[in-house]
């Protein structure tokens, strides 16, 4: 679960989630921003996503794109693409998390930072993450 701030409102999603109200502009500006992630050479780690019951190479691919729409969909990269729809571009975000934050999530903030001239805060269960221009004040070490 994570949460971010914006206006007078508290906004929450879940990993995969869709009960928001801008859910469409959120998923569009997602859609928007792995795009641009791809182009800077991106691609989804999914070592950490679980999925089972396969056992034949067309059910590995199968369950290799599911684990990439999963990952890609993380909550915390639903709110990040809720604040950059939300607020004015430039502004930083801030975002709590109620669990670690995952490898592919730490390192597409830290593109996100760059790509779009934004820093992001996220408080995680165990620190603070300020992402800016490229890096991460925990140093890659959380």
């Amino acid at each position: 679960m994570s949460s971010i701030h914006v206006g007078s409102q508290v906004h929450r999603f879940s990993a995969g989630d869709k009960s928001h109200p801008q859910t469409r502009q959120i998923y569009s500006m997602l859609d928007e921003m792995i795009r641009r992630l791809r182009l800077a050479g991106y691609a989804p780690n999914t070592a950490s996503q679980i999925f089972a019951g396969c056992d034949s190479l067309e059910d590995d691919a199968v369950e290799e794109e599911e684990k990439e729409l999963a990952v890609i969909s993380h909550s915390e990269k639903l709110a990040i693409c809720f604040g950059f729809i939300s607020t004015r571009p430039g502004l930083p975000l801030y975002i709590f998390k109620n669990l670690r934050i995952c490898q592919d999530c730490h390192s597409v903030i830290k593109i996100v930072s760059k790509i779009y001239n934004r820093q992001i805060v996220i408080r995680d269960r165990n620190c603070f993450h300020c992402f800016k221009e490229g890096s991460c004040s925990c140093s890659d070490y959380w």
